[in-house]
């Protein structure tokens, strides 16, 4: 009888393991779940205030004759660095610009950059006739603003005119937003190939010293290594390639296991300092369809020409026989044979 009665207190005990266990597990689930809810929710509605729509007839380019589906079609993308600490957050320049290829069919990813001194003509519906004729390209974006024609509208259309080919899509982040992405994915490690120095614009200019070699950088170090122009280094070690390989060292930091942790972190900063026209929703669909891209695999253009002096001002210009070269790659990538023109 003593023996039943044990055998049945061990079986209640059991029990209770048993459910106490099975409750640990279900609230783990929930508080998972609850996580994965808000961090989505903190996301979209980060993204969402960074939302800001290309102002296109169609939603799209007028070198596309149908529209694109984010994560099934091939797309462009331009990315943009705008200077604006100097000039208080307004009228800024667009220093960087990169434009980025993905290819869903094969999975590949091309980075071109345009020479933020690149010569270019901006009309005078866009800039207004004072600023109409030629200017560097990074002054697109400046001219563009104060004219209210749309900052980020034309300097589209500037490298779309450029290099030929439709850009579907934009991305421009600032100096502050850069630095403090760079900070809250807890540096970017970096293969410095040749040593230099660059001022240090958020601390009294003081230099920061990069050495040969391999480095984590911090935003501010990050920041200095993507803006150094000026020196004779930048002949064997140009900033071009130097801005290409910072962005894939941070792709590689942004797809590590430990990137979700600070997505808190990251999506505070979006809707502050960064603007682009990608829908959350498409957002989210590149990152499912790229987030395993390898970045080795990552090919770069450079676009090839010289520094000249045209009426007393120094200009990159692009020798037109590598401007149809890159065009027709990258009208390849996109799965173009020809410049596509929609129909009046």
């Amino acid at each position: 009888m003593q023996d039943l009665r044990l055998e049945r207190r061990k079986l209640k005990r059991s029990k209770i393991r048993k459910k106490r266990l099975l409750y640990s597990v279900i609230f783990l689930i929930v508080i998972i779940i609850g996580i994965g809810i808000y961090l989505l929710l903190q996301t979209y509605n980060a993204a969402n205030e960074s939302y800001n729509e290309l102002d296109r007839p169609g939603g799209k380019s007028e070198l596309r004759n149908d529209t694109v589906t984010i994560g099934e079609d091939p797309i462009s993308i331009l990315l943009l660095g705008i200077e604006n600490y100097s000039s208080g957050g307004k009228n800024g320049r667009a220093d960087t610009q990169i434009v980025v290829t993905l290819n869903p069919d094969t999975n590949k990813m091309t980075m071109t950059s345009i020479p933020r001194d690149t010569r270019v003509n901006l009309p005078a519906e866009a800039v207004g006739r004072e600023h109409a004729g030629f200017h560097k390209i990074n002054a697109a974006y400046t001219y563009a603003s104060l004219s209210g024609y749309g900052a980020t509208k034309l300097t589209v259309e500037t490298a779309e005119n450029l290099l030929d080919i439709p850009i579907d899509e934009y991305a421009a982040v600032d100096f502050e937003g850069f630095r403090d992405i760079v900070n809250a994915l807890g540096g970017v490690t970096i293969d410095i190939k040749k040593g230099f120095w660059e001022k240090n614009i958020y601390n009294n200019d003081k230099r920061i010293y990069f050495t040969e070699g391999t480095t984590k950088l911090s935003g501010e170090e990050a920041l200095a290594f993507v803006r150094m122009r000026k020196r004779a280094v930048n002949n064997s070690y140009p900033r071009d390639e130097r801005q290409r390989q910072f962005i894939k060292a941070a792709i590689s930091e942004a797809i590590s296991v430990g990137t979700i942790f600070r997505i808190g972190e990251i999506t505070d900063i979006l809707g502050k300092h960064v603007k682009t026209s990608l829908k959350p929703a498409e957002i989210y669909a590149l990152e499912k369809e790229y987030s395993s891209i390898e970045t080795a695999a990552i090919e770069t253009f450079e676009i090839d020409g010289s520094n000249q002096r045209v009426n007393g001002v120094s200009y990159f210009i692009p020798t037109d026989q590598d401007l149809a070269k890159i065009s027709k790659k990258l009208k390849q990538e996109l799965g173009i044979s020809a410049v596509k023109v929609q129909d009046d």
